[in-house]
């Protein structure tokens, strides 16, 4: 009898990734300040690069419709940090 599977190193990095991109998002609604969309932008582009190496070594792990949200996401997240006064 085998122990709980731990997940790979890239899949738990990404994880964690996912996990501060949550937090940040999280903090605003229990009256934190908003967090910067630079830092935000900054963990999902280092979320999509981990995905696309995750990707490299497992094919059925390519989704490149998931890669497209992230990136329009991103471009989200860009165009409301240039555009804040």
């Amino acid at each position: 009898m085998t122990g709980p599977q731990r997940p790979d190193p890239l899949t738990a990095v990404s994880l964690l990734l996912l996990a501060g991109v949550a937090v940040l998002l999280l903090v605003p609604l229990f009256g934190g300040p908003l967090p910067s969309p630079y830092l935000v932008v900054g963990l999902l582009l280092a979320r999509l690069v981990v995905q696309i190496l995750r990707a490299q070594r497992r094919p059925e792990l390519k989704r490149p419709a998931a890669w497209a949200f992230d990136l329009l996401l991103i471009g989200l997240l860009l165009w409301v940090a240039a555009n804040r006064g």
